[in-house]
């Protein structure tokens, strides 16, 4: 099922360049095949992600690591974020609920919920339970509750997503998204008022941590 890479034709055998069961070029973390002088990127390789911008990623570090002096320079495949761009939208980063229970445990999983609908149909003459729903799902772990999955289904989904991924990349938590002032009125905004207020543990991701009203850290200055 899914997409067929168009290897076939590349004889790829002849320089032992290896193919996994489903056709696609084996390559390891940095993008190197079986050959140690032939690299490959994007959805032609198993890396596991069937995305322009990660094979973008992909190709820019790899080009890093060639042709730029940083020789440990490679793509990262942990939250991705990425959407389905269906009607409504739907926008996920992160490990799904049974992902992390299996990795963390349950008793180290903790998980918000919210469903409401979108204030964009307030004025639509219609009942309340006909109106289109917006679904929110925060999956945290551990007892700082690190946000190690977001998942949004409803209108906007692909935009909220890209700024949350940025946020689950650096490693937030709970409080994290808690100290963040809400844009209202928006859907994301229930992104960062989700649950009881207070009850998640004081701990941050952040280099600064910004809880509790800390002031934001400056840069370092050139001399």
């Amino acid at each position: 099922a899914g997409r067929v890479p168009n290897t076939d034709t590349l004889n790829l055998d002849k320089v032992g360049v290896q193919l996994d069961r489903r056709q696609k070029i084996a390559v390891d973390e940095y993008q190197t095949t079986s050959n140690p002088n032939i690299f490959s990127v994007g959805d032609v390789c198993n890396s596991g992600f069937e995305l322009t911008p990660m094979a973008i990623a992909a190709g820019r570090r790899l080009a890093d690591r060639l042709f730029n002096n940083q020789p440990n320079a490679k793509v990262s495949y942990e939250n991705v974020p990425t959407v389905v761009f269906s009607h409504p939208t739907i926008g996920t980063v992160g490990m799904t609920e049974p992902q992390a229970v299996e990795k963390y445990g349950a008793d180290n999983v903790k998980v918000y919920r919210s469903k409401f609908s979108n204030l964009f149909y307030g004025i639509f003459d219609v009942d309340s339970a006909d109106k289109p729903k917006t679904f929110m799902k925060i999956i945290t772990a551990g007892v700082e509750e690190k946000v190690v999955g977001i998942h949004v289904l409803g209108m906007g989904a692909d935009e909220m997503m890209q700024g949350f991924g940025v946020a689950v990349k650096m490693g937030a938590t709970k409080a994290d998204l808690d100290s963040t002032v809400a844009i209202h009125p928006t859907a994301s905004e229930e992104l960062v008022t989700m649950g009881l207020w207070g009850t998640s543990p004081q701990h941050s991701g952040a280099v600064v941590p910004p809880l509790m009203g800390a002031p934001a850290g400056e840069p370092t200055l050139k001399k």
